[in-house]
């Protein structure tokens, strides 16, 4: 079987339900959007949302993935940077827990952490501080973190250090790993707009998009932006929220539903689409089928808080998307 390696922020999320969207403005927080914050910033939402409900999880989006793969019974492994802290131990205990293989490298750097933020109509906002998440750097990065795997599934968000992810892709692409590439938060993509365009355009074989995220990068409607860039990659996936999602596989766009949920939390969901997606891409599977099986955890995970779910729910779905298969 097929081996993911993911690389991405390793995060703790810190996840908070709020009751009033006013605290957003407050915070100086576009709603929905994820806002890069320094550590003082995050201490201080932390503060002022301590009587709130809170829970905690290792995250980070190709984390989430990664774990969603794993829960489908998927060797997979994880490189990313943590602090030499309670919350980096924190993150690499969680990884091995869940049979992740953990590639992290250490620094003198708080480890990140993502204030997840999330409103009464489920909508989620990030206050994120990267902390040592940024210390991965371009010479961390070797030819042998990729020997054995099959897959790279990289987030956009590490755009932020544009020769670390190019180097990531090139050496995947130079060890024959097929490369799956989740676009980051609108506002990452308008500010990185041309870097997106040349790493799709050089590597990627599978991309993954929001609604939002492929407007931004395109500047056109999202299945007219899917469309532009579909000849220069294997797939593109477009991830419509309520609305179900799309993939363009050559000239044929195929719509794919939701399954139907009573949404409490959307934290996660398009991070465990792709898990779904790429699970049956790995099977074999036919793009629409690779949607469902995408939309199935999608719609499970937002009726949960968090991006993690309990061992009961991953036996269902494990039975459920093998009935998929072939």
């Amino acid at each position: 079987m097929a081996k993911v390696l993911g690389m991405g922020n390793a995060l703790v999320d810190i996840i908070t339900r709020i009751d009033d969207d006013s605290i957003l403005d407050s915070f100086g927080l576009p709603k929905g959007s994820m806002t890069l914050v320094d550590l003082d910033t995050s201490n201080y939402i932390h503060a002022e949302t301590a009587g709130l409900p809170k829970s905690k999880a290792s995250g980070g989006s190709a984390a989430n993935t990664i774990h969603g793969l794993a829960h489908l019974g998927i060797e997979t492994g994880f490189v990313g940077s943590v602090g030499n802290d309670d919350m980096g131990k924190f993150f690499k205990k969680d990884m091995e827990v869940n049979h992740i293989n953990p590639i992290l490298f250490r620094t003198m750097n708080e480890t990140g952490r993502a204030m997840a933020l999330i409103s009464s109509d489920s909508e989620r906002t990030f206050a994120t501080y990267l902390g040592a998440a940024v210390n991965l750097t371009t010479e961390d990065i070797s030819h042998d973190i990729f020997e054995g795997y099959d897959y790279f599934y990289v987030e956009g968000y590490l755009v932020q250090n544009p020769e670390m992810i190019e180097k990531a892709m090139r050496l995947a692409n130079n060890a024959g790993l097929k490369i799956c590439l989740d676009l980051a938060s609108y506002n990452i993509v308008e500010d990185n707009r041309e870097i997106f365009k040349t790493l799709i355009s050089q590597y990627v074989d599978i991309l993954f998009a929001n609604e939002e995220e492929i407007v931004a990068l395109n500047g056109k409607s999202p299945e007219n932006s899917a469309i532009e860039i579909q000849d220069q990659v294997e797939l593109v996936v477009i991830k419509m929220g309520a609305e179900g999602s799309f993939c363009i596989s050559g000239e044929e766009m195929i719509r794919i539903g939701v399954r139907p949920s009573n949404t409490v939390d959307t934290t996660g969901a398009g991070d465990l689409y792709a898990a779904g997606f790429i699970y049956g891409h790995m099977k074999g599977c036919d793009p629409e089928s690779c949607g469902k099986m995408g939309a199935i955890l999608a719609g499970k995970v937002i009726e949960l808080i968090g991006a993690k779910m309990d061992e009961s729910h991953w036996e269902n779905l494990r039975r459920e998307l093998k009935s998929l298969v072939g």
